[in-house]
């Protein structure tokens, strides 16, 4: 669990401050200047979130199967019921990835598409927050 909380908080961290700080800075760099910054998150992140992210989702199905498999059905209490919309929204997070991965290395990511894939990738993670802190007073 402890791994999976800290991948978690390695992924939302950068996504936050993507959305938040890069975004924030954007009307006072020049177009190029920001393609530029743009192009080295990319690299970087190339490097990085690959094993960010398969971390957190082989511990996230360890954790989900553990609490699965003894539920009846996804829907069947106000536990599963968040359990199953909180993968849902993560397997969109691991789509929009794995989307912007295939852009990035193609040569296809603009500008436009960086800032709706972080600000999509973002409001995911808002949602996936409100959704364990859910399970934890459910759980309790």
């Amino acid at each position: 669990m402890s791994l999976h909380l800290l991948c978690a908080s390695i992924f939302i961290g950068i996504v936050a401050f993507e959305v938040l700080i890069l975004e924030g800075i954007r009307p006072y760099l020049p177009t190029k200047s920001m393609s530029l910054v743009e192009q080295g998150i990319h690299l970087r992140g190339r490097k990085i979130m690959p094993f960010v992210i398969a971390t957190l989702f082989i511990t996230g199905a360890m954790m989900g199967y553990q609490h699965f498999s003894p539920l009846p059905s996804p829907f069947a209490t106000s536990f599963s019921t968040l359990l199953t919309i909180k993968i849902t929204l993560a397997l969109s997070v691991l789509v929009h990835f794995i989307l912007a991965m295939k852009y990035s290395i193609c040569g296809n990511m603009t500008s436009k598409r960086f800032k709706y894939t972080h600000l999509s990738v973002f409001v995911h993670m808002l949602g996936i927050i409100i959704l364990a802190k859910g399970m934890y007073y459910i759980q309790w």
